[in-house]
């Protein structure tokens, strides 16, 4: 188990899982360790189906600033290769998880900490947040599929006014940019985003994994395959526990009571 000076936290309140990014005197920027950490902790949530919500948080006072500059001075090229590659195999094993993710953004969202908020299934966030895409303030490119979800939450035109004028943005934009779903105060929070996490916790989780990726392809599918991709997952979606309760459910008209299954 990681100690509270780990650099990632995982912790669990039943079925949700709260997944922290734990560097608050660095705002959380990510340096190798916080990335081999974060990394670990996505493994361990993709291999327990007992998850069916997770949160994605920062510590102290900012969700997160990006990349840890600092540990880009030296051999920079090899440094960017790990670091990089253990987000985007983190980001990979979070889109494929079942259990939606929930980014809850507070204080500064930017670079690469952007991005990865942008990778969740929703995100919320606390009044005052502040977000920039910051990339280009370092002569760099968008990783951590920044360059994949912008153009698709913003469209292209927007996408790249954020990405090359890298302009700070405040969090009532973002929610009418779509780059999060619900703005709150910032006392809570907290509170808002266990409410939601809750809510999807007791939900059809092996629906929620099906409706993920049927969202995430339709990208690059033509409506034909995208419309065989439905009926296939429907049909395998009409075997699972889940989908019978729910019949039964609207049946007997009481709500239904979903076990993830």
């Amino acid at each position: 188990m990681p100690s509270e000076t780990s650099p990632v936290l995982l912790g669990r309140e039943g079925a949700i899982a709260f997944l922290t990014l734990n560097r608050p005197a660095a705002m959380n920027a990510l340096d190798i360790p916080a990335a081999e950490a974060f990394l670990a902790a996505c493994k361990s949530l993709a291999a327990d189906d007992t998850v069916r919500v997770v949160v994605l948080r920062g510590a102290g006072r900012a969700f997160g600033v990006g990349g840890d500059l600092a540990v880009l001075q030296h051999d920079s090229q090899r440094t960017a290769d790990v670091l990089i590659g253990c987000l985007h195999e983190a980001v990979l094993l979070l889109a494929g998880m079942n259990a939606p993710v929930i980014a809850s953004l507070h204080g500064v969202v930017a670079g690469g900490s952007l991005s990865l908020s942008m990778a969740c299934d929703l995100a919320i966030a606390a009044e005052g947040t502040r977000f920039n895409l910051a990339y280009a303030n370092v002569a760099a490119n968008c990783d951590v599929s920044g360059s994949w979800s912008l153009p698709r939450l913003v469209g292209l035109r927007r996408a790249m006014q954020i990405a090359l004028l890298s302009e700070t943005f405040d969090a009532a934009e973002a929610l009418s940019l779509g780059i999060v779903n619900r703005v709150v105060p910032a006392a809570d929070l907290e509170e808002e985003t266990l409410a939601l996490a809750t809510r999807l916790a007791s939900g059809p989780t092996l629906a929620y994994g099906r409706m993920k990726r049927l969202m995430r392809q339709s990208f690059e599918n033509d409506l034909p395959t995208q419309l065989d991709a439905e009926r296939d997952n429907f049909k395998a979606g009409t075997q699972t526990a889940d989908f019978h309760e729910a019949l039964q459910a609207f049946l007997a008209k009481r709500p239904p009571v979903f076990q993830g299954r």
